[in-house]
């Protein structure tokens, strides 16, 4: 799918970006992969291990609509990774979470659709599901500009879907090497934000293999949603230092106890396949019946009961303390 085939990720020199490349470098040809972001010292760096002949750097902002259309020109597909994550940052510092989350988006959208890009997948958060903080929301309207993105595009082949899923093992600003980092310079302790707290949990690797498939699957106007392990907090900080001490310090601001990803006021939208959710759009689309009950990949899904919630309270798999230091450590490898 991906041989002979421009690819653009936007944010990409971040941990998804790098392990993106890597897979498409090992599994397919593509005739070019644009590395499209605003840091010119995480390009460079990145350059050095990423040199093969499809590789392409451009600098540039997704606020900055008119250098969006210039890199998209001649692309297929589009992965949209880049985006403002830092919780208490976006607290203190909404209006430049809104500028790159939301106006950022709504460029993305239109350089796709302007340079009849084929397929553009946006990556969301477990946050964005029923959101108490402004990155949660900021994300929830990228989200929702994704799906409507597929009623704007008027005679343009364009494809806009989403995919949603919760904290990635090991990826800058995670807790596992916050963690990792306080061991090894021996804190008096680890600070564990409350003691029921639960996370869902994926690694990068996971990650990056859930939206390869998605792009196979996606109609447009659907947001994905994995099937993945949840964690304790207390569990967590157990299989990466046993017996060290914690202290409980309070949830931060904006943070939640646990985390959603399939809200139950979207339970009638929503879809269980085999590994995998589907969220459908809320809206129909002009000249558009889709069954998204059957995906492209000939998958078939069937809908939740009234008011089911996916959240990583709930979820019926939760990995222990054991599976989780294999799971961090098959993360790292």
């Amino acid at each position: 799918m991906f041989d002979d085939k421009s690819i653009l990720i936007t944010g990409g020199t971040g941990s998804f970006g790098r392990k993106y490349v890597k897979t498409l470098l090992d599994r397919y040809k593509p005739r070019r992969l644009i590395i499209y972001s605003r840091d010119e010292l995480k390009q460079f760096e990145m350059q050095q291990e990423f040199n093969a002949a499809p590789m392409r750097y451009f600098i540039g902002d997704v606020r900055d609509g008119a250098r969006l259309m210039q890199a998209m020109n001649g692309v297929d597909y589009v992965i949209h990774a880049a985006a403002l994550k830092q919780v208490p940052a976006a607290e203190y510092n909404p209006m430049e979470c809104i500028k790159t989350n939301v106006h950022g988006a709504e460029n993305v959208i239109q350089a796709a659709i302007h340079n009849n890009v084929s397929r553009v997948i946006a990556l969301s958060t477990d946050k964005a599901a029923n959101p108490i903080n402004l990155y949660g929301a900021t994300k929830l309207c990228s989200d929702k500009l994704f799906v409507a993105a597929n009623n704007m595009v008027g005679s343009a082949p364009t494809r806009f879907s989403v995919v949603r899923y919760g904290n990635v093992v090991g990826s800058r600003g995670s807790v596992v090497p916050f963690f990792q980092k306080l061991v090894r310079e021996r804190a008096a302790h680890l600070p564990i934000t409350h003691d029921e707290m639960t996370r869902f949990w994926i690694t990068l690797q996971q990650g990056v293999d859930f939206v390869l498939q998605n792009f196979g699957r996606m109609y447009g106007g659907e947001i994905f949603v994995p099937k993945i392990p949840s964690i304790r907090i207390t569990d967590l900080a157990e299989s990466l230092a046993p017996g060290y001490p914690t202290r409980v310090v309070g949830i931060r601001p904006g943070e939640k106890l646990h985390e959603i990803m399939c809200p139950a006021d979207d339970s009638h939208l929503t879809l269980e396949f085999d590994d995998h959710f589907v969220i459908r759009p809320t809206i129909k689309f002009t000249g558009a019946d889709v069954d998204y009950g059957l995906n492209a990949l000939g998958e078939s899904g069937g809908p939740v009961d009234q008011g089911f919630e996916y959240n990583s309270g709930n979820n019926p798999w939760f990995l222990t303390v054991p599976q989780l230091a294999t799971f961090n450590d098959m993360a790292e490898a």
